[in-house]
């Protein structure tokens, strides 16, 4: 058990990806709102794309309402378009989508899908494809709020099936369907996963 405490304090900092809208089931911004909390009460930074509306607003207001710190980081021809939310301890802002994604990798220790869209599943499947080609170890889970990503799994089943997920490129992904399961299972992956295996190298060339 000593051996894994230290691993378990690895994740400081948490990314959330997660939708710029509320989505039409009420489930989704309860969650994100529980998230925010249970990040704040457990000491973990949240680190998200920096605006106030949707779940992307419930779960950083949430963070802040508890007494937690929030990182927001958000391209400057958003800033107007998703209402950038002034209230967080820091927020950065880029000038492009690819610099965006580059420091939420840099400042964060783990990855969680909440519901979204296109733009979630983006940021999502390209933690999965670093992952997958062996650039970095953190842990990435979807929560899976009524089921919500199960259409996801089932495809990224169906490629391991006719095998363009091959057992050499597994895609390590992880699911929680209660919130309060998520940031556990993010502490024992971390606990689980060999020290220095980024390649930071990769991500400045992004």
């Amino acid at each position: 058990m000593s051996k894994i405490k230290p691993s378990m304090n690895k994740i400081k900092t948490v990314c959330v990806y997660c939708g710029s809208g509320p989505g039409t089931n009420h489930r989704f911004v309860e969650a994100a709102t529980a998230l925010g909390k249970i990040l704040a009460d457990n000491g973990v930074s949240l680190v998200y794309g920096g605006g106030s509306n949707g779940l992307m607003g419930a779960i950083a207001k949430s963070t802040l309402d508890h007494g937690g710190n929030v990182i927001g980081i958000i391209p400057d021809f958003l800033i107007a378009r998703e209402n950038a939310l002034a209230r967080v301890q820091e927020l950065i802002v880029t000038p492009d989508m690819h610099d965006r994604k580059r420091l939420m990798f840099e400042r964060s220790d783990a990855f969680v899908a909440l519901p979204g869209g296109v733009g979630t599943l983006e940021e999502l499947v390209e933690q999965l494809t670093w992952q997958q080609l062996g650039r970095h170890t953190k842990p990435v889970l979807l929560a899976n709020i009524d089921g919500f990503w199960e259409p996801l799994l089932a495809l990224l089943a169906h490629m391991r099936a006719t095998e363009f997920i091959r057992p050499s490129l597994a895609v390590e992904i992880l699911k929680a369907e209660r919130v309060q399961d998520i940031l556990p299972s993010l502490r024992a992956a971390a606990a689980r996963a060999p020290e220095g295996t980024e390649a930071p190298e990769i991500v400045q060339r992004l």
